[in-house]
């Protein structure tokens, strides 16, 4: 039975991931800090749904109720701890998902962004090297396209003008993969998320802002006027996805896919969805774009339709419906 480490446990992606290995069989060891750029209660409310005592989670080797999952809280900067981790755990599969998020938080607070992204991801880099990891899957972003006009984005296309630090440190990311898949043979596949949304979201994402505003019937912000395209992606598409790559065997030492829905939603239409299902209309903020935005993204997949069959196929109104369903049933904003 393969082992594997997901950092990120309590993060949005991670934990959808670690729910899904865990009902296939796998072994699962979660990493996670639990930092405030969001509420941690979220965080640990997905613990939970994992299994984990969270009055219990910030101590380590918390066992979770599945038997298949064991929690650490722990920070990608600290070499020590993941040193030993790796050595005592003896993973297969690593699939690395924690990272500071987010393009404008990086404006204000770039040191999280060099700590988290760059210090950390190399400290991953060196754990796989010294332990002969078969496998290291990680987390790149859309937002390495920065200034490309080219659409749909290709992993073809040049990314070497990035708009925001976020960007540049998972385009920095994709850089130092490959350096180690040269020199030392370690198996890397990058993976270009594209606007992942769906229950248990981060709440500093559109979806999650634009359905509490509209619910408390307080403006949104929308921004370059509503002259925006994204290629909204569902997160158990996004989890298909990733577990379709670790269970197929790694063939090539480096690999980068963009990992989207294959299609481009207007901003306008998205907030239309939400209105709909919540049966209200958004009093709306028009906006110019923010510093280190993009006004569309759309993915190209076809290269990882090709290599292990990547099929998205939740519609945006069913994504949201779905989303919106579980904030009412967490939140409980009508009481």
């Amino acid at each position: 039975m393969k082992k594997i480490l997901v950092t990120g446990a309590a993060g949005f992606i991670g934990f959808h991931l670690s729910k899904k290995l865990i009902s296939q069989g796998f072994l699962v060891v979660g990493l996670d800090n639990i930092n405030d750029y969001y509420d941690p209660n979220l965080k640990l409310d997905r613990l939970k749904k994992l299994g984990i005592d969270i009055t219990e989670a910030k101590r380590n080797n918390q066992i979770s109720k599945f038997q298949s999952f064991k929690f650490i809280r722990a920070n990608l900067e600290d070499k020590k701890t993941l040193m030993e981790l790796f050595k005592n755990e003896k993973f297969d599969i690593v699939c690395n998902l924690a990272a500071q998020a987010g393009v404008r938080y990086s404006l204000t607070n770039p040191h999280a962004y060099l700590n988290s992204n760059i210090l950390g991801f190399l400290n991953i880099l060196e754990c796989c090297r010294y332990n002969k990891i078969n496998h290291l899957i990680y987390a790149s972003s859309s937002s390495v396209y920065g200034l490309n006009k080219k659409i749909p984005f290709s992993v073809k296309h040049n990314v070497d003008n990035p708009i925001s630090l976020y960007a540049a440190t998972k385009k920095s990311n994709e850089l130092m993969a490959h350096t180690y898949s040269h020199l030392y043979e370690l198996p890397t596949t990058g993976l270009r998320f594209f606007t992942v949304y769906g229950p248990w979201g981060r709440p500093d994402m559109a979806l999650f802002l634009f359905t509490k505003a509209i619910i408390d019937g307080k403006a949104i912000d929308v921004y370059n006027f509503g002259k925006m395209q994204r290629d909204f992606t569902y997160i158990d598409d996004i989890v298909e996805g990733i577990f379709k790559i670790i269970i197929k065997e790694k063939k090539q030492d480096y690999n980068i896919y963009n990992i989207g829905n294959n299609n481009t939603v207007e901003l306008l239409d998205f907030i239309s969805n939400i209105e709909k299902k919540l049966g209200k209309i958004a009093k709306k903020n028009m906006l110019p774009i923010q510093p280190g935005d993009v006004s569309k993204t759309w993915a190209n997949v076809d290269q990882l339709i090709k290599d292990y069959n990547y099929q998205p196929s939740t519609s945006i109104k069913d994504g949201i419906d779905r989303f919106i369903d579980w904030y009412i049933d967490y939140y409980k904003p009508y009481g």
